[in-house]
């Protein structure tokens, strides 16, 4: 077991095998972080949970007519409820796709792709790493960038 820690990284973390269990600082953006942190530590492939509270949070819905993303943004204290997601490769960048169920104050839930999430409380994440790499390619028919095996 390994830990780790860096003052210059949005994030600190515990590897367990091929699993670690990252804890992303507080006041920083949850998605870019762990982009961040997958791109650190070289991950191809796995597999993400989490769960934390923000006070921000961007949201994305895919219209498969359009083929297009709307964005929509709440500003409020909301609990990440969910967090699922994984991580892959795409032309030769890492590539996060996460989606996340959001709690608002009075019980409701949002739900979506997330695109971004300013932390306001913890962000607890667990990455497990895959062995081998997997790529992901845009597909034309659905829009949308699949699997690629």
């Amino acid at each position: 077991m390994n830990a780790q820690q860096t003052t210059e990284k949005p994030y600190t973390y515990k590897q367990y095998g091929n699993t670690y269990v990252v804890s992303i600082a507080n006041h920083t953006d949850l998605a870019e972080s762990i982009m961040t942190f997958c791109k650190d530590m070289k991950i191809s492939a796995g597999s993400i949970t989490g769960i934390g509270a923000v006070n921000e949070a961007t949201l994305r819905f895919y219209d498969p007519k359009t083929k297009q993303y709307v964005d929509k943004t709440f500003t409020e204290q909301m609990e990440v409820a969910n967090l699922t997601g994984n991580v892959s490769e795409m032309n030769g960048e890492t590539y996060t796709h996460l989606h996340c169920v959001l709690g608002r104050s009075d019980y409701s839930a949002l739900a979506g792709h997330l695109l971004s999430a300013r932390l306001n409380g913890a962000g607890e994440i667990v990455i497990t790493a895959f062995d081998s790499p997997m790529e992901r390619y845009h597909d034309e028919e659905t829009g949308l960038n699949m699997y690629k095996f």
